[in-house]
């Protein structure tokens, strides 16, 4: 059990290195840094490759900068199918794995490094594997992950799936009858070119898509009028995505500087807690600590960093926590004072419980130097004593009640 227990600990830690880093947490940022720096000099050692003159000059540098970053993304692959439960906490090990292994990013993390490798074991395949290298351009897709810009582009997709589908199955139709109309005005002039109705497609799609390639084209007088027609037609039907994602970026941008014009107001108020080794929320992540109905916490200050707290972040010796909590409607208000035993005070050298005090006054706690003392009626007040009393009156000023 112990066992288990300390494993989940080190795969939660590796988890949060792995993950997208935030300002205090320095293992995940260097670990972020690293990868977005392999991953570029693998791509520009794929791009130079190619040239024979940096081929012949720096052919091992290239070699050795390759071996080293696919390293890398082998380790990283293996380090986060070890992290896969942490990914998909309700699933189990087993079905945590396979969730990531047939993810997108897990294909992805896959295809940057296994290329390289199965020529080792086929080298039959070598120049089919080979191509397959290209996939490790499909990793910079890892990189929106930081940037929230990158983010908009990917809301975007998915909140117009449906516009943007409908739009792609519009230029399907739209492609395949223009074939078959192209077959019927042009087949008796060119047999060869539109053998049959498919044989239109390519020419469909370069006139739709506005690029106009010009290896098939009509030679009638029916079929160029066609063609006219179909070329205004692809430029209003290329303009539907373009306009879908053109105002879904409008939306978003709109929504995320307007997001709090809408909404209601609220009363918060707020405490800052600061956490010490003996707290139980240390080494705990925010989703596991138990708050109460209406409270949240609002912001971690670590080493002089703010982070938003997210379900993934581990509290830490030495954090502040901002708390806050909904203001209660129609409640009393309360009073809040701090008042230091001065050395004439009257309460020096008392018992509390023979203390008189006002109605609906209650002491909240005591505080004598470092230490905070729960307030009993055996607990003697003593001179420098900092006593925090909270009360539905107007609590009388400091110089009020000392003597």
């Amino acid at each position: 059990m112990e066992k288990n227990r300390g494993f989940n600990e080190f795969r939660s830690k590796l988890f949060r290195i792995i993950s997208v880093g935030y300002l205090g947490d320095f293992p995940s940022v260097v670990y972020d840094v690293i990868g977005s720096a392999a991953l570029v000099l693998n791509l520009v050692a794929a791009v130079l490759s190619t040239f024979d003159d940096v081929q012949s000059v720096c052919g091992s540098v290239l070699e050795q900068v390759e071996y080293w970053t696919v390293l890398f993304f082998a380790i990283d692959y293996i380090l986060r199918a070890i992290c896969a439960k942490c990914m998909y906490p309700d699933k189990s090990e087993f079905k945590a794995f396979i969730a990531y292994f047939f993810s997108l990013l897990g294909i992805i993390d896959l295809l940057s490094f296994l290329p390289y490798y199965l020529p080792f074991f086929f080298p039959a395949g070598a120049t089919a594997f080979r191509m397959f290298r290209v996939a490790r351009v499909l990793r910079l897709f890892r990189i929106n992950a930081y940037y929230d810009s990158l983010n908009v582009i990917t809301e975007i997709i998915k909140n117009k799936a449906q516009q943007l589908l409908s739009s792609v199955f519009i230029i399907a139709v739209m492609m395949l009858a223009s074939s078959l109309c192209m077959y019927s005005l042009e087949h008796e002039a060119q047999p060869d070119v539109f053998e049959n109705a498919f044989s239109g497609i390519w020419w469909a799609a370069s006139t739709l898509l506005t690029v106009g390639y010009g290896d098939i084209y009509p030679v009638t007088i029916m079929g160029k009028v066609f063609g006219i027609i179909l070329a205004f037609l692809g430029v209003l039907i290329v303009a539907i995505p373009t306009g879908i994602i053109s105002a879904g970026f409008v939306e978003q941008y709109t929504k995320l500087k307007h997001m709090g014009d809408y909404s209601k107001s609220i009363d918060m108020h707020f405490i800052k807690i600061q956490l010490s080794t003996k707290d139980k929320w240390v080494n705990k992540k925010v989703r596991e600590v138990e708050m109460p109905h209406g409270a949240l916490i609002a912001m971690i200050q670590r080493q002089g960093n703010t982070i938003i707290p997210n379900g993934n972040i581990v509290f830490e010796p030495g954090d502040k926590v901002v708390i806050g909590a909904q203001a209660l409607k129609n409640d009393t208000p309360m009073n809040l004072k701090e008042v230091t035993l001065g050395p004439t005070h009257p309460w020096n050298d008392k018992f509390i419980k023979d203390l008189n005090f006002p109605r609906q006054t209650i002491l909240l706690s005591i505080k004598r130097g470092s230490r905070t003392i729960v307030p009993k009626g055996g607990v003697k007040l003593k001179q420098g004593d900092t006593i925090v009393v909270i009360s539905k009156f107007h609590l009388p000023e400091e110089d009020e009640i000392q003597v």
